[in-house]
């Protein structure tokens, strides 16, 4: 097996690449058979996987270490690359929808990628090529920014992922502390994350004009390859969290804070800790997380057994939170490896164990459709994507116990209680990023002006009395990383989180039964429409007012039954 250091890294000739590319295409025009025009096809996929895997390199590296100047180069080379690049996919893909052959292709390997092609089309022209490029090294100026931070806190000097287990003492004065110095470093820094945001705003709102829409907001929903819902969908989602979430969200704080003896509306530091005792945290130190994990995954299944044996065996997570490294944790696939990788930043927090089981939910479905043709069909959606990950932390709870200890029945409480507070938390992001893209002349004061108001729409449980710098004036949206370089991605993350809650559902009945419909739905890859593959693995539609109402019902039934001396 050849590990993570082991796979060699070198920049592609943009030129000779351009070249292949336009052969394939050529290729593809001019094909008399079906054969012929496959061949075209398959070499152009041969092409983009060999592309992918030198930029994912480049990328994972970086991400690794952001102080890093050779990959630093290198990602400031990508950023230019991959829109020249996408010109010539574009090409491509002109080609294959015009191609005579459609029906034989449509035949072998399904209609979904042409779907997906025509939408891929409606995101892009060349014209906007420069602009795709400064948004690239826009994005990364962002997460360097917060990549950089050193913050001096009780002697020590702390990354922002290294700062958060102080963020959840249970020392109260130490907590507001730690809350307190994390937000004036992003105050001390937030004229310039303004200015990046602001930036961002109107290059995408040029960019949507560009290809002929109002603006960037239909350009976005076509950039998250949106196949099977659209914009009014969304809002109809927006409103169940609201009817449905929010009461229940708000009842679970209100019962915070009376555990806690806190006053509510919450302060952002006290909302942070979930039990007067302390938050539960993990029962050893990253190689026991790991070990718990491998045997959490012989245990659950085959499948799953040989997959994170291959993650341990190839060195394909890097998981430590040191000095330069980027903030936050991904997944993602080294595509001639046939292989994902994991990046995370391990704290000392909860947060620890469900990178282990959330990325790895990703990774594991990666895993299993790592063969498909072509490899565009590895992952679904986005929000299909977080249904593997966010349900796959669920089923880790029968295995809580070797990962908490003593803190076990405390995990399975906040998770399940952090699932349903998260919703109108992750809703909110897209909310205000739909006022954001419909508004691109707001200043960046209206912008925080507008994530303030919408706080009292979605988590009125919390207050904003200016105690904590930034966070507790309004303004903590601008520590979400998605909101600048992922735009309108967070409403995945709730889409996925509602489904994942029917998985948790089912697994309070029987857990044999759950794993079946969770490998149904994850052996689709990427080969359906999102809503198709809930309906083929028997799962509802978060779309669906029902299924939110339903999953909330029975969730609060099961916190309200907890008993409260396993809590304290």
């Amino acid at each position: 097996m050849t590990t993570f250091a082991e796979m060699p890294y070198k920049r592609p000739d943009l030129d000779a690449v351009k070249a292949e590319y336009k052969k394939w295409t050529e290729q593809l025009r001019t094909a008399s058979t079906y054969e012929e025009a496959r061949a075209a096809f398959l070499g152009r996929e041969e092409l983009e996987k060999h592309v992918r895997t030198q930029s994912t390199l480049a990328s994972i590296r970086h991400s690794i270490d952001t102080r890093d100047g050779f990959y630093n180069s290198e990602k400031k080379f990508w950023n230019g690359a991959g829109p020249e690049l996408e010109e010539y996919d574009d090409a491509f893909t002109e080609a294959l929808l015009a191609s005579p052959f459609r029906a034989e292709f449509e035949q072998e390997y399904g209609t979904l990628p042409f779907l997906n092609a025509e939408i891929a089309r409606k995101a892009f022209s060349p014209v906007i090529v420069p602009d795709m490029q400064e948004e690239n090294n826009l994005t990364q100026e962002y997460e360097k920014l917060l990549a950089s931070a050193q913050i001096p806190f009780e002697g020590g000097t702390y990354t922002l992922s290294q700062l958060s287990p102080f963020k959840t003492s249970a020392d109260d004065a130490q907590r507001l502390a730690a809350w307190q110095a994390e937000g004036r470093w992003y105050k001390e820094h937030q004229p310039e994350m303004d200015e990046i945001y602001d930036r961002l705003v109107h290059l995408r709102d040029k960019m949507g004009k560009k290809l002929g829409f109002e603006g960037y907001t239909t350009l976005g929903y076509y950039r998250m390859q949106r196949n099977c819902y659209g914009k009014a969908d969304v809002e109809k989602f927006r409103a169940a969290v609201v009817k449905y979430l929010v009461p229940l969200a708000d009842r679970i704080r209100r019962a915070q804070a009376e555990r806690l003896g806190k006053p509510y509306p919450l302060s952002f530091a006290d909302e942070a800790l979930r039990f007067a005792s302390g938050n539960p945290r993990p029962a050893g130190g990253p190689d026991d997380i790991l070990a718990q994990g491998k045997k959490f995954y012989d245990e659950l299944s085959p499948e799953t057994s040989e997959f994170f044996r291959t993650m341990l065996g190839g060195h394909l997570m890097d998981v430590l939170s040191t000095p330069g490294k980027e903030s936050g944790g991904y997944c993602t696939s080294i595509p001639d490896y046939g292989v994902p990788f994991i990046f995370a930043n391990f704290n000392g927090t909860q947060h620890d164990v469900e990178v282990v089981t959330h990325e790895a939910g990703h990774a594991f479905a990666c895993y299993l459709n790592r063969d498909r043709v072509p490899s565009s069909l590895v992952w679904p959606t986005m929000e299909a994507c977080e249904v593997h990950s966010m349900s796959m932390e669920f089923f880790a709870w029968p295995w809580s116990d070797g990962f908490f200890g003593k803190d076990a029945a405390k995990f399975r409480y906040s998770h399940l209680a952090d699932a349903l507070t998260f919703i109108p938390y992750g809703t909110m992001v897209d909310h205000f990023q739909h006022i954001v893209y419909e508004q691109p002349e707001l200043s960046p004061a209206e912008r925080h002006a507008v994530w303030k108001k919408l706080l009292g729409v979605y988590m009125p449980w919390m207050r904003l009395d200016g105690e904590i710098p930034f966070y507790s004036e309004g303004e903590g949206w601008q520590r979400q990383h998605h909101i600048y370089s992922s735009p309108f991605y967070y409403i995945d993350y709730c889409l996925a989180q509602t489904v994942s809650l029917q998985f948790w559902a089912m697994l309070q009945k029987d857990r044999d039964d759950a794993w079946k419909h969770y490998m149904a739905y994850a052996k689709q890859g990427g080969s359906r429409v999102f809503t198709e593959l809930l309906q083929n693995a028997g799962l509802q539609s978060p779309f669906d007012e029902d299924c939110l109402r339903t999953v909330s019902e029975t969730a609060g039934r099961w916190l309200d039954d907890f008993d409260p001396d396993q809590i304290r």
